[in-house]
């Protein structure tokens, strides 16, 4: 299994509508490095959920259900998508400043890239944002 973070603004797509929809399509990635990070990912990766602008902050977790395909909102077929489904909320969110605070975080994408909207999250990572947010896998 491999670990990413994609981020949206709520105010266009919300954590509470991911919720609320089941499995959605993470479409609208206009990004080459993060369309080869979407073109990466499998069914059964996780990522972290990430409200950007407002909020700025990890909201929740979600699954890859479905690899990459071409994006119906594109204009060409020269960008992907994935679907997602939400497993649970982050018990905790955990903030953009909480993130920068931690030295062990400083190579995390999120930080480094900050503009980058899908990035990789190393395993070390993964479990490091997980304990600060209380997160826990659904037993």
């Amino acid at each position: 299994m491999a670990y990413w973070l994609v981020k949206s603004e709520p105010d266009a797509f919300s954590w509470d509508e991911q919720v609320a929809n089941g499995v959605e399509p993470w479409t609208g990635v206009r990004n080459h490095q993060a369309k080869k990070n979407l073109a990466a990912m499998k069914a059964g990766d996780r990522a972290f959920f990430y409200h950007s602008n407002v909020q700025r902050a990890i909201v929740g977790v979600v699954e890859v259900v479905r690899e990459g395909y071409p994006d119906p909102t594109a204009e060409t077929d020269k960008w992907v998508c994935v679907d997602v489904k939400a497993i649970a909320p982050m018990p905790t969110p955990v903030t953009l400043a909480q993130i920068k605070a931690e030295p062990t975080l400083e190579d995390l994408a999120l930080v480094r890239q900050s503009r980058l909207s899908v990035c990789p999250v190393s395993a070390e990572h993964w479990q490091i944002l997980c304990d600060m947010g209380g997160w826990q896998e659904p037993t």
